[in-house]
């Protein structure tokens, strides 16, 4: 066996080199916190027996003996055992021991962490960080509880300026009064004499947003070197750099020697993977450099700046899709048309909305109730509360209470968890209630004692809730009718009707059927992204001629398909699809009998000529379900339930 020469273990330092340890061979040498080892280490995240380093035939090796955080090697793990070669960087807890056979290998400056050109540009990095002991790594595992009291030692007073500064950028309201803050805390705890903030946008140069001078008369701020911010961005690292060469040697006018700059900060703004931006800082004044602890300290301010930033950048996305989204409502809410009884619509909505009566509108169906509850909100002092929708039609007895009132786990089959109901959800805004008076009469009681101020329990529940709610009520039916029958409460009716704004059909406003064919025309194509600019003369013809038995949502229908099947620049009147069926005369009964007109009269019950009229509806349609409902003048799912009583089938 060849004699192999011996080796040395030298111990890397921020600024350089420091404890070297020869190894000889035929001689392992175990490291570790133990003063037993040969390599005694003084580091609180080595193990008692951390790794060994021995000779073989073929040359030195390490292997790890089962520590808690690991032995790396060049930044990679040892799984069992591996070979060292010169300049091999071995890392057992905070220390870090470069392997070389010849003291002579060592190069003259040293960065830290990671690999790569230290010096150009007349800088020389001094050292790289990842991590900060200020917000240490969560994958490194502390051996025992003395160790960890170690741990969470720290200077108390760039501690206390990190936790000011959490404070204050809790409170930030914009990216440049962040960045003040920022500026301010560094120049508090390091010696910096030049602090900046800088954006990274769209792959293009980092841009400053904050920067601000200390001590060195109008000099202003220069970008930090190419070469530094690289070697940040490809690392990911913080980097502490300082000028090596004479400003003579350089010709290059940007560059950080011909400022005469003597050190500086560079550290990574991340948020996750994400980069967001750099902290920059340098310092003229060779007597007091900027050295380790300042990058330490600038790290932690850079790792608290990345949050807050990713949660001003969230913030700002949301507010401005939230104002986005509330003029689209705003838009969705405006009663449009000009003719006279749309105005007196119109003006006792702006009246009514300032107060907190309870309304009831009244209309036909299609008529545009929600439409007027929505502006009813939009005007109240609760525009910025929730405006929630609730259609009593469309649910059984039991499943209304639930959704009004809230249930609990278990209240019910099907309860698996516990659900807020509408009046929790409306909290301090609005609550829209349509087709009220299908109520069932329970439910009505209910919901009574609620609109007079007193608190509700969730189904199942024994909590009494109370919610500061304006009900918005409205329905299609002459409820006068239910309360003579006793299927709507009495003193439920007054208390809805404090105010009633009764909805005028469409056939009653003609001189509107422009303007919403207009406005329903500039929704369609924005959301279908079809090229049509109008309506022919004969269309707009055609589209005042006919009755709207079914109000506004009919037209809104009718312009839904022109728009979807039109193959011209302009909606012509073969485009225009109207119903046949004229609604005007159901309120006489000569018309809705079967019989009538046809002959010798035949006893039929109300039930008969209803079943009769939807069937016959449905088939006019080819059963479309939704044109029927709006023929009918009924919600959908009133159209849906009557088909299931009847019987009836395609």
């Amino acid at each position: 066996m060849s004699k192999l020469p011996s080796a040395f273990l030298v111990a890397r330092k921020d600024d350089g080199f420091g404890d070297v340890y020869p190894l000889q061979l035929g001689t392992r040498y175990r490291m570790g916190r133990s003063p037993a080892n040969k390599l005694a280490l003084q580091d609180d995240l080595c193990s008692r027996e951390h790794a060994e380093v021995y000779p073989d035939a073929s040359g030195w090796y390490v292997r790890d003996l089962g520590s808690l955080n690991g032995t790396h090697v060049n930044g990679e793990p040892v799984r069992a055992e591996r070979s060292l070669r010169p300049l091999d960087e071995i890392r057992v807890g905070r220390t870090k021991l470069v392997f070389v056979e010849q003291l002579s290998q060592l190069p003259h400056a040293v960065g830290g962490e990671g690999d790569g050109p230290d010096r150009t540009d007349g800088l020389v990095i001094r050292k790289r960080l990842g991590t900060t002991r200020y917000q240490p790594d969560p994958t490194i595992q502390m051996e025992d509880e003395t160790v960890a009291d170690q741990q969470r030692i720290q200077p108390q007073q760039a501690v206390s300026v990190l936790y000011r500064l959490a404070l204050d950028m809790a409170g930030a309201r914009d990216l440049n009064e962040l960045c003040e803050l920022v500026v301010d805390a560094i120049f508090r705890a390091t010696p910096a004499e030049v602090v900046a903030v800088l954006a990274l946008r769209d792959n293009k140069d980092p841009e400053p947003v904050v920067y601000r001078t200390r001590g060195i008369g109008t000099r202003t701020y220069h970008k930090v070197s190419n070469f530094v911010s690289h070697e940040v961005l490809d690392s990911r690292h913080a980097v502490l750099a300082a000028n090596v060469a004479e400003s003579a040697q350089l010709k290059n006018r940007d560059s950080l020697t011909e400022l005469h700059i003597s050190s500086l900060i560079c550290a990574p703004v991340t948020f996750g993977d994400q980069f967001v931006g750099l902290l920059h800082m340098y310092r003229a004044n060779p007597a007091v450099p900027l050295n380790a602890d300042d990058l330490e300290f600038t790290l932690a301010v850079a790792r608290q700046l990345g949050a807050v930033w990713h949660r001003l950048r969230t913030e700002t996305s949301l507010t401005a899709e939230v104002r986005s989204l509330k003029d689209l409502l705003r838009v969705e809410s405006e009663l449009v048309g000009e003719s006279p009884a749309l105005a007196t619509v119109a003006t006792q909505v702006g009246r009514v909305a300032e107060t907190k009566a309870t309304v009831l509108v009244r209309g036909e169906s299609g008529s545009g109730k929600e439409l007027v509850a929505r502006a009813i909100h939009q005007s109240s002092p609760r525009r910025d509360r929730p405006f929630v929708c609730l259609n009593c039609a469309a649910l059984t007895e039991s499943l209304l209470e639930s959704e009004l009132f809230g249930h609990e786990k278990g209240a019910f089959t099907g309860a698996t968890e516990r659900m807020i109901g509408k009046f929790e959800a409306a909290d301090h805004g609005t609550i829209f209630l349509d087709e009220i008076g299908e109520m069932s009469l329970p439910t009505q009681a209910k919901f009574l004692r609620v609109l007079e101020g007193h608190p509700f329990e969730r189904v199942g529940g024994n909590v009494a809730i109370k919610a500061d709610v304006r009900v918005v009520a409205a329905t299609n039916r002459p409820l006068e009718d239910a309360v003579r029958t006793g299927t709507f409460r009495r003193d439920l009716f007054f208390r809805l009707q404090v105010v009633q704004l009764d909805v005028p059909p469409l056939r009653d406003r003609a001189d509107d059927v422009p303007l919403l064919a207009e406005h329903f025309l500039k929704r369609f194509v924005r959301e279908t992204g079809r090229k049509i600019r109008g309506f022919t003369p004969a269309a707009l013809d055609k589209l005042q001629g006919h009755r709207w038995p079914g109000n506004v949502r009919e037209l809104k229908n009718v312009i839904e398909r022109a728009v979807a099947l039109g193959s011209g620049p302009l909606i012509d009147a073969t485009d225009v699809w109207l119903s046949e069926v004229d609604l005007s005369g159901l309120s006489d009964p000569a018309k809705t009998t079967p019989a009538a007109g046809r002959g010798a009269f035949k006893p039929v019950s109300l039930e008969e000529v209803e079943k009769a009229h939807i069937l016959e509806t449905l088939k006019h349609t080819d059963w479309n379900k939704s044109q029927a409902a709006a023929i009918l003048g009924i919600e959908r799912s009133t159209l849906d339930r009557k088909i299931k009583g009847y019987g009836l089938a395609k």
